[in-house]
């Protein structure tokens, strides 16, 4: 019976991947919560497992007093004496054993439900464990179960789970597949430990390219951002520690394989990769491309930039419902403003023609203005974004007027913008309208219907007497000039060409 504990113990520390003595410590709350079951919830018990010859020993201890309090932990001193000798006295703990074999069905069940507990808690701590220092890795899994779009992935000891939101729009994920994935975050829960995959976050893009690029792996290359749109584009800046290595090349690959291996991991997804720059407008510069950008303005205290690009480069800079355009705002963390040359220009011109001056603003009177000036406060714009604590210390202005005042300021800097980018609208519509072609293309489509604006504007057709057409001979018709029977003649016949 004792051997067969030893190999009972080996095989779950075997099977469960759980230190030995945690199993033993597990067996022995067992053997104490079933000697309880008969003695009663009070009872001291001491359990023990001897883990060279797997002897079970079960003890109850009580203490010898004079008065007995607690039947259940404690004995008289007569009675003590009487079962363990003279020399017991008062304070001391007796014991004595327990057989197992007195405890019954019932009290051998508790310890086996108590074994099998503490062997899970054990092993959803070990798993726990083992998973929460490895976030931000990749891990290899089959997928086990797809239930309302979320995802079970087998990772043997354990389950993941992949929520929709989580995974690659438009990819067929089925059960058995072998799929890899990000771990974003594992959860201690009262069912266990929760691993929660993703293979939509930007750190499985940056995870895949630091498999596939040995240059990322030694620290040569380093990818500095990331911005991901899963399924359908993403961009990646990146950066050499070395001048002879060149960063983009790198990832790029021989033949753009390891590019392409991520892409097809991804399902597809494309992958833009720009050199990285501690300057602004140059990496948004880069980040935009294929587009060639003319100018950037940067609004450094707002995180703005306004990119100006030619007519034929607006479309490429935009990219597809905005992708690209929208990649590069996320890679460089500054909100783009997109504009082109021709309606940059026109809101230049307009701005300047209608800037207004400090002193034309109401409520700012001459020596107001002045006052303002020689405290550094020389246009709308620098008036509204003043805080009120400075305002107050200009003569002549109280908390109250102060307030008022940078109030106009703001609602007149609002209206002033406002009418701007209604004029800069209403130029730019007018310039487009000149543009249009003369002659509606849509004419040639017989089975197109006229627009309203044609019907109206088409005026009628005066009749005219005779054949107005009158390309053929008389007495031949369109049929016979082009019939299929006549000899065509090619003008390239018997013409030798030069190399």
């Amino acid at each position: 019976m004792d051997q067969n504990v030893l190999n009972a113990l080996a095989e779950i520390t075997r099977e469960k991947n759980i230190d030995r003595d945690i199993i033993i410590e597990s067996l022995e709350a067992g053997l104490q919560s079933a000697a309880r079951k008969k003695l009663g919830t009070e009872a001291n018990i001491d359990a023990r497992v001897d883990t060279e010859t797997g002897s079970m020993v079960i003890e109850q201890v009580k203490t010898v007093v004079v008065e007995i309090d607690d039947p259940d932990t404690d004995i008289s001193l007569e009675e003590a004496q009487i079962e363990f000798g003279d020399e017991v006295e008062v304070g001391d703990e007796v014991r004595w054993e327990l057989p197992i074999e007195n405890f019954g069905r019932n009290a051998i069940l508790v310890a086996k439900q108590i074994l099998v507990q503490k062997v899970r808690e054990a092993e959803r701590a070990q798993v726990f464990e083992e998973y929460k220092d490895r976030v931000n890795e990749i891990i290899v899994g089959t997928v086990q179960q797809i239930d309302r779009g979320n995802v079970l992935v087998n990772l043997g000891r354990t389950e993941a789970l992949m929520p929709y939101r989580e995974q690659i729009r438009g990819e067929k994920l089925h059960q058995g597949k072998t799929v890899r994935a990000f771990i974003t975050e594992v959860l201690d829960s009262a069912k266990g430990p929760q691993v929660i995959l993703s293979r939509s976050h930007p750190g499985f893009l940056k995870s895949l390219f630091e498999q596939e690029v040995p240059e990322i792996q030694e620290g040569i290359v380093q990818i500095k951002a990331v911005a991901r749109e899963p399924g359908t584009r993403s961009k990646i800046a990146v950066i050499s520690n070395d001048d002879r290595v060149d960063p983009v090349g790198s990832c790029v690959g021989m033949k753009g394989s390891r590019v392409q291996a991520v892409t097809r991991e991804l399902a597809g997804e494309r992958v833009d990769i720009v050199p990285w720059s501690a300057e602004a407008s140059l990496l948004i510069g880069r980040a935009l491309s294929p587009a060639i950008v003319s100018n950037i303005i940067l609004h450094r205290e707002r995180g703005e930039a306004t990119v100006v690009v030619n007519e034929d480069q607006l479309s490429k800079a935009i990219g597809k419902e905005g992708k690209n355009v929208r990649l590069a705002a996320k890679l460089t963390e500054w909100k783009i403003d997109l504009v082109s040359s021709r309606e940059y220009a026109i809101r230049q011109r307009i701005t300047d023609e209608m800037t207004m001056k400090l002193g034309e603003m109401e409520g700012v009177s001459e020596e107001l203005a002045v006052m303002l000036e020689a405290h550094g406060i020389l246009t709308i714009d620098q008036l509204a974004d003043e805080a009120l604590e400075r305002m107050v210390e200009i003569p002549g202005l109280d908390e109250e007027s102060a307030d008022n005042l940078l109030a106009t300021a703001q609602a007149t800097r609002d209206e002033l913008a406002r009418m701007i980018e209604k004029a800069v609208a209403e130029e730019v519509e007018q310039e487009v309208a000149m543009e249009r072609p003369l002659f509606d293309e849509g004419a040639l489509d017989e089975n197109a219907e006229p627009s309203e604006e044609a019907v109206e504007a088409a005026e009628p057709v005066p009749a005219v007497e005779g054949d107005i057409f009158e390309g053929f001979p008389e007495g031949e018709t369109e049929d016979k000039a082009d019939d299929e029977d006549e000899p065509k003649v090619n003008p390239f016949a018997n013409t030798e060409l030069d190399d």
